[in-house]
C-alpha cells in the first residue's frame, strides 16, 4: 500500500508533537520535585521555646523549599521567645530567603514575645491573629535574675525608655534596640515601638499592633491571610515583588523526628539527667569493672549530654559545682569521713543544679523538681555508701592475722615449751599459761609472729 502526500506530512507533524512532549514531560520530572504542588503556600510551625532544634527545623525546611513551586513561605508563631543566638541565625534565614516570608501571630491565645517580635519585624509581612500579643524583647543577660534585672525604674527621659544599671547590661540593650531599628527599616515597621519593646519590655495586642503599624493585617487563619496579602508589593532580597497569594495551596511542614529529637535533647531537664546517669553509670562501672552495660549506657547517656549542653546556655560554675559535688561523694566512699565530705558532696551538687542553668532565657530553666530529685537521688547514694562504710567498720575482721583472735582449734601435739595446735586448717606453733594435752579444744588469745597465745576450752 503506497501513502500519499497527505499521509506522509501527518505522520511528520504527529512524530514532532510525540517528540515535543515527551521533552517537555522530562524538564517537568527535572525541574519540578516528587509530589510537589505549583503555587503553594508553605507553613513551618515555631511552637515553643526557639533554641537550636528550631534553628535546624527552619534552616533544613528554607533550604527544601524551592521558588518553583512557592510562592510565599508563612511562619506561624506562638513562642515566650528564646535564645539571641537562635534567634539572629533563624533571621538570617529569613533575609537571605528569595521567597516572601509572613509572620503570622497565631492561633487565637498565641503570642511573639522577645525573639519572637525580632522575627515579626524581619519578615516582610506580618500578621496575628485575634487574641494574640507581641512585645516583651528586653534582653536578658544570661546569668541574671528573673524579670528585668538592672533595670532603673526611672524614665531617662527619652520616650520613657528606662536605662539599665550596669554598662555590661547597656550594650546588650543598646545592641538589641539598634537591631530591631535596623530590621524595621528593612521592613517598613514602627521603629520607635519596636525599641520600646527591648527598652521598657512594652507588649501590646493585635488590634493595637495594627493602629500603630507594627504589624500590617489581623486574619482569622491562614487562607484568610494568603486572601488579605494577595495584590501587595514587598521587598525580598532588594527587589520588589507583588504578591499573588489568593487561593494557593497551603501545605504544613512541621519538624520531623529529626527536629522533635533534637528538641528533646536540648531540654535543659533531659540534658542534666542524662549528663547525672552517665556519670553514675561510669562510677558504677570503675567501681565494678567487667559489669559492662552502666559504664556502655553511661558512656552513651553522658555524650548526648555533653552534645546538648555544648549547645544550651549553660552556667560553667554551676556545672563545676555539681562535678564537685560528685567528686566528693566518691571520696567519702574511699575515704569514710563519717559523713563530713559527703555533706559538703551534697551541698556542692545542690548549688551546682541551681546555678547550671540561668533563668534568664524563656524556655531554657531548669525544673526545680528536677534540681530536688537529682539532689534526694545524689543524697540517698551517698546514705547507701555511709551505711555501708559504718556495717563495715562494725563487723568482725574476717582476713588478716587479726581475724585468727577469738577462733577456735585443737591441740595436735604438746611439749614442755609449748605445742602445735590446728586452727582454720593450719597447724601454727601455741604456747599457754598451762600445759594441755593433745585433743583439747582451744581458743587463740592473740598472735605473736607464727606463734599463737591459746587457752583450753
Amino acid at each position: 500500500m503506497r501513502s500519499t502526500p497527505s499521509d506522509t506530512s501527518w505522520r511528520i507533524q504527529s512524530g514532532r508533537w510525540r517528540h515535543a512532549l515527551g521533552a517537555a514531560l522530562f524538564v517537568a520530572s527535572t525541574v519540578l520535585p516528587v509530589g510537589a504542588r505549583a503555587d503553594q503556600a508553605t507553613v513551618l510551625e515555631i511552637d515553643g521555646a526557639i533554641g537550636p532544634a528550631t534553628v535546624d527545623y527552619v534552616a533544613r525546611r528554607f533550604a527544601e523549599i524551592s521558588s518553583v513551586d512557592t510562592r510565599v513561605v508563612i511562619l506561624r508563631l506562638n513562642t515566650p521567645g528564646g535564645l539571641d543566638v537562635s534567634m539572629r541565625a533563624i533571621i538570617g534565614t529569613i533575609l537571605a530567603s528569595p521567597i516572601p516570608v509572613v509572620a503570622y501571630v497565631a492561633p487565637s491565645g498565641a503570642r511573639a514575645a522577645s525573639a519572637g517580635t525580632f522575627i515579626v519585624y524581619a519578615s516582610s509581612i506580618a500578621a496575628m491573629a485575634t487574641g494574640t500579643n507581641l512585645g516583651a524583647a528586653t534582653p536578658i543577660p544570661l546569668g541574671g535574675s528573673p524579670g528585668l534585672p538592672g533595670v532603673n525604674p526611672q524614665p531617662s527621659g527619652q520616650g520613657g525608655a528606662a536605662e539599665p544599671a550596669s554598662a555590661e547590661e547597656r550594650k546588650v540593650v543598646n545592641d538589641a534596640a539598634a537591631y530591631i531599628r535596623s530590621l524595621a527599616e528593612l521592613s517598613g515597621r514602627n521603629p520607635d515601638w519596636g525599641e520600646q519593646a527591648v527598652r521598657i519590655g512594652a507588649s501590646i495586642p493585635a488590634s493595637r499592633a495594627v493602629e500603630l503599624h507594627v504589624v500590617d493585617l489581623i486574619a482569622d487563619d491562614v487562607p484568610d491571610l494568603l486572601r488579605k496579602i494577595d495584590g501587595r508589593t514587598v521587598t525580598v532580597a532588594g527587589r520588589s515583588l507583588r504578591l499573588a497569594t489568593a487561593g494557593l495551596d497551603v501545605v504544613v511542614l512541621s519538624p520531623d523526628w529529626r527536629s522533635q529529637l533534637l528538641a528533646v535533647v536540648a531540654d535543659p531537664n533531659v540534658a542534666f539527667v542524662l549528663m547525672m546517669i552517665g556519670i553514675y553509670g561510669l562510677i558504677f562501672e570503675f567501681l565494678n569493672p567487667g559489669a559492662i552495660a552502666p559504664g556502655v549506657l553511661g558512656g552513651i547517656c553522658l555524650l548526648v549530654a555533653l552534645f546538648a549542653l555544648n549547645l544550651l546556655p549553660i552556667n560553667y560554675a554551676g556545672a563545676a559545682f555539681v562535678l564537685l559535688g560528685v567528686g566528693l561523694l566518691i571520696a567519702e566512699a574511699h575515704i569514710g569521713s563519717f559523713g563530713v565530705i559527703g555533706l559538703g558532696g551534697i551541698v556542692a551538687f545542690a548549688i551546682g543544679a541551681i546555678m547550671m542553668f540561668p533563668p534568664a532565657a524563656p524556655g531554657f530553666i531548669l525544673s526545680p523538681v528536677i534540681v530536688a530529685a537529682s539532689t534526694f537521688a545524689t543524697a540517698g547514694f551517698f546514705l547507701v555508701i555511709l551505711s555501708v562504710l559504718l556495717r563495715s567498720r562494725r563487723r568482725p575482721v574476717v582476713t588478716g592475722g587479726e581475724a585468727l583472735v577469738g577462733a577456735q582449734g585443737e591441740v595436735v601435739a604438746w611439749g614442755e615449751k609449748g605445742g602445735q595446735v590446728r586452727v582454720k586448717g593450719e597447724i601454727w606453733r601455741a604456747r599457754a599459761a598451762a600445759a594441755i594435752e593433745a585433743g583439747t579444744r582451744v581458743r587463740v588469745l592473740a598472735r605473736d609472729g607464727l606463734v599463737l597465745t591459746v587457752e583450753a576450752i
